[in-house]
């Protein structure tokens, strides 16, 4: 699940919008003299978000704080989008312990992706992510790099299912980076496999999915269905970059103003609220869906600011677009997963 052509655009995108200044006030906080180069998933620190700590993921959108309802029997394992790699930056894996990389993770992606889903238990490790340039080159040494980030998070899963689980049934979630390691980890510890009984859903978003990625696992179909996987990737409607047409549509997309696979277009009157730079402000009726080929399309998002908004990549909101529609199909697949 590793597109490393085409993808340039969006994921500078999403890079130079989570290098917002708001993160670097919380720097400081994250100075510490570790110097393992390796994370030890016993320790609290390497866990970006973790419910035995008060971290970004358990923030709550002030207009929702009177409808949230905590479910302590169902976990979410997260694993956050790519916050490494700037203008200097030679190496290819991010050192674990880096405060400016750890607090870019978790006032970006923690608390904007990772809070939708806290209305359950919350586990978002850190990992030597790849450099954000491994997409762009066939360089062996960034095949290496994508190696070694998987298996942090494979450890990662591998400590949670030994000392957190306790039999609890399990999301797994994800946004581009994350998803070029949640496919794998899917595959290695759910696909054909008893822990797949375990599985709510898994919402794998922001990179294509291809059909035959996996060889039992299938979409879901619509907003009950569980042991099954949801995911897009949002541009604008009209637009489609050359790499998602050499795909000659061998992807699965799912609508999640629908929770369906067809081309049925979705009014934006379906788009519940979505969350953007203000985390405190849910706007309304923001945008509409449609699958085209391999990718959703949506037209240009109307929120306050908008009219300063002219990209037609709208990777960077492809969890925040839709923010409540996520957040509201969680809840009503863990209903049905119990009803199952």
């Amino acid at each position: 699940m590793k597109e490393r052509s085409g993808l340039l655009f969006c994921l500078v995108l999403i890079f130079f919008a989570s290098c917002s200044p708001a993160y670097k006030k919380f720097i400081s906080n994250y100075n510490t003299d570790r110097h393992n180069p390796d994370p030890d998933y016993s320790s609290l620190f390497y866990w970006a978000a973790h419910p035995y700590k008060h971290d970004p993921s358990d923030s709550v959108p002030a207009p929702l704080l009177q409808s949230t309802i905590k479910d302590s029997v169902v976990d979410v394992f997260f694993i956050h989008p790519t916050t490494f790699g700037s203008k200097g930056d030679t190496v290819w894996n991010a050192d674990i312990n880096n405060p400016k990389t750890n607090a870019k993770t978790d006032y970006t992606s923690i608390l904007y992706q990772a809070s939708v889903f806290n209305e359950c238990r919350v586990f978002a490790p850190r990992y030597r992510q790849a450099n954000i340039r491994a997409y762009f080159t066939n360089d062996s040494a960034a095949t290496k790099a994508f190696d070694l980030a998987y298996e942090d998070i494979r450890n990662a899963f591998q400590y949670y299912l030994d000392h957190f689980n306790q039999g609890r049934p399990i999301i797994i979630a994800s946004h581009s980076q994350g998803t070029t390691h949640a496919g794998k980890l899917l595959k290695d510890f759910f696909e054909d496999k008893p822990l797949k009984s375990k599985l709510v859903a898994a919402y794998i978003i922001g990179m294509a999915i291809p059909k035959d990625y996996f060889s039992s696992l299938q979409p879901c179909k619509d907003s009950l269905q569980t042991g099954c996987f949801v995911g897009w990737r949002t541009y604008k409607k009209g637009y489609e970059p050359e790499f998602v047409k050499k795909e000659n549509g061998n992807g699965y997309v799912t609508n999640p103003l629908t929770w369906t696979t067809t081309t049925e277009y979705a009014p934006k009157n379906l788009n519940r609220g979505s969350v953007l730079r203000d985390f405190n402000r849910v706007e309304y009726n923001v945008c509409d869906a449609q699958i085209h080929d391999d990718v959703l399309w949506a037209h240009k998002p109307h929120f306050k600011g908008s009219f300063f908004y002219r990209t037609k990549v709208y990777h960077i909101g492809d969890i925040n677009l839709f923010y409540l529609n996520v957040r509201d199909n969680v809840r009503t697949r863990i209903s049905a997963y119990w009803k199952r």
